[in-house]
């Protein structure tokens, strides 16, 4: 079990995390929130690229920074920005890695085949990155971070710039990674998680606003979501008075996804919460400032 107890971090008089308290188990973690909310504060901390001001971060209950090599020998790290050397192949690189790591190096080889075919890469092995697509790349990336079979596995906004296919597979690939290990997937990307996390924690000005299963945290909406056909020359005075979730042209008129406390018109359809919904009510008045 990895557990952050009572964290908090600041950058001078920037208080960016707040007395962060999460206990993390066997499974995908859906660590989501605007850009500039503290995600990738808290993940370089949890991978000790950041101290703690204040509280202490545990792994079975023994400090992670007292565990050092310890802690980092189980420990599998994507991070928003994974560095490569383009004229590597997937292969070369990883025993390049793992080499970096001191892993043996009849272990390591046997270790590299598995990983290639979990991502997907057996077939492109030994060719080099800089013909790879970023979805390829980010299997490259998952591969160099389950070079040394972690128990924890994190990954800072992983699927950024992927396109929708290569996001599917990636999403697929986390869900079966994350039966014998911790996996904490941070992103503020909404279908990145709603599919796989087995539960969602947001962030909010520093401090944990929700940590629950997907059901429970839309469930907050329950009964405050709608959707109604308008005509055109209505929408602008319709979003003065209401949370407008999205709209769609629909023939001659604009249909508008929206929230409101009650139901003041029977034309309005109350519809089931989505993760983006309540995404987009929760920070509709953040104020995105520097990790």
């Amino acid at each position: 079990m990895l557990t952050v107890n009572n964290v908090s971090k600041s950058y001078g008089k920037l208080s960016v995390l707040k007395d962060i308290n999460i206990e993390f188990k066997n499974g995908v973690y859906g660590l989501l929130a605007p850009n500039g909310a503290g995600k990738t504060t808290l993940i370089k901390m949890l991978t000790t690229l950041l101290f703690p001001d204040e509280g202490e971060i545990l792994y079975d209950g023994i400090d992670i920074l007292a565990m050092g090599d310890e802690y980092r020998d189980i420990l599998g790290y994507l991070p928003q920005e994974f560095g490569y050397y383009k004229n590597y192949s997937p292969r070369r690189f990883l025993h390049y890695l793992s080499a970096l790591k001191g892993i043996e190096r009849k272990k390591s080889k046997e270790k590299i085949e598995e990983l290639l075919k979990l991502v997907g890469l057996e077939n492109v092995g030994d060719k080099k990155m800089r013909k790879f697509s970023g979805g390829m790349i980010q299997r490259v990336g998952i591969a160099q971070a389950m070079l040394n079979n972690p128990k924890i596995l994190i990954l800072d906004e992983p699927t950024a710039g992927l396109d929708p296919k290569e996001r599917v597979r990636f999403r697929n690939l986390l869900a079966e990674l994350s039966r014998e290990r911790i996996v904490i997937l941070s992103t503020h990307i909404v279908s990145d998680i709603e599919s796989i996390a087995n539960e969602i924690i947001m962030i909010k000005e520093g401090r944990i606003l929700y940590k629950d299963t997907l059901k429970n945290i839309c469930n907050i909406l329950d009964g405050m979501v709608y959707e109604t056909e308008i005509d055109f020359d209505q929408v602008s005075n319709f979003r003065k008075e209401y949370f407008s979730l999205s709209e769609k042209q629909k023939d001659e008129k604009m249909k508008i996804r929206f929230i409101s406390e009650e139901n003041l018109d029977n034309s309005w359809d109350s519809v089931h919460p989505s993760i983006e919904d309540v995404f987009l009510y929760v920070y509709k008045d953040e104020v995105i400032k520097e990790e």
